[in-house]
């Protein structure tokens, strides 16, 4: 009591934000029942009939689910991937950097695709990759026959995680250079008098340095392993590749809004937070256990 008496002030700036989680992050819960019921809006939560698990039986037997829960992996693990790897060599290259000004400039220029949205971004990259486009005016000027990205499943996907990467590495690399200047430099010092290399400080210093913060991204990336970018790939896609881009919440989106199927669509969604919410505490009991590491 005299510890709260004391910290009265701060338990009273946080309420806000607390009572906000509960509106609009833990109060939507309720809506999960749906996944066990025959939604009808009109009925309600109360008066729609219980169906237990039909809906899930009805969603993983239909045909597009499989290949839809596939191309979720797929973008996913290869956007975790490259959020972690890319940053992490720009943040090494840029550590290397003596000059300060250009360092700074490179940054800005790759931080700054971080700020501007889906909606803005996803125009540019349709008209870049569009048929008359400047990558297909590039790729027939060389002599070579058009290529129709937008339309193909493969290339799509390409485009899908290529661009989310560049869009996002601005920020993870801001993050890993704070951690590199967060590492003691009398342990370059010393590496340097026993003749390490650059190489060699980079390999058993900087990197061992990093891992703190490198666990800390791996194990929130890993959570969201099931969110492939609801948003940039509703804004990018079309018909022609559902096949190889078609994802979890645009499967959600459409099953929902355009089939008015509520009941599956909300089965869908539990499932998926169900996975999220055990690779989570997958991920973290990992970190605790083999690094010793603990976001709390």
């Amino acid at each position: 009591m005299r510890t709260l008496k004391k910290e009265y002030i701060l338990h009273l700036m946080l309420l806000p934000g607390v009572i906000v989680t509960l509106i609009y992050a833990y109060g939507p819960m309720a809506g999960l029942i749906m996944a066990f019921q025959q939604f009808e809006p009109l009925s309600g939560f109360f008066k729609s009939e219980l169906v237990g698990l039909d809906n899930f039986r009805y969603v993983f037997n239909l045909p597009d689910f499989n290949q839809v829960l596939w191309n979720t992996v797929i973008i996913s693990i290869f956007k975790m991937v490259l959020f972690l790897l890319v940053p992490l060599i720009l943040a090494l290259l840029l550590n290397e950097v003596t000059r300060r000004w250009f360092s700074r400039f490179i940054q800005s220029a790759i931080f700054l695709p971080f700020f501007l949205s889906w909606t803005v971004l996803g125009g540019v990259i349709i008209e870049l990759f569009s048929l008359n486009g400047p990558v297909n005016s590039l790729i027939t000027a060389f002599g070579m026959e058009p290529i129709m990205f937008m339309l193909d499943n493969e290339w799509f996907r390409g485009i899908i995680i290529g661009s989310d990467v560049w869009k996002g590495m601005g920020y993870n690399m801001i993050v890993m250079l704070a951690a590199i200047t967060g590492i003691n430099a009398t342990l370059y010092e010393a590496a340097e008098v026993d003749g390490a290399g650059k190489w060699k400080q980079m390999i058993h210093i900087t990197l061992p340095g990093m891992a703190p913060i490198l666990i800390l991204l791996a194990v929130l990336s890993l959570g969201g392993v099931l969110n492939a970018g609801f948003e940039q790939i509703l804004i990018m896609y079309n018909p022609t590749v559902y096949e190889g881009a078609d994802i979890i919440d645009t499967f959600v989106y459409r099953l929902g809004m355009f089939s008015q199927q509520f009941g599956p669509a909300a089965a869908v969604g539990l499932f998926k937070s169900v996975i999220s919410l055990a690779l989570v505490s997958l991920t973290y009991y990992a970190a605790y256990k083999y690094n010793n590491y603990r976001i709390f």
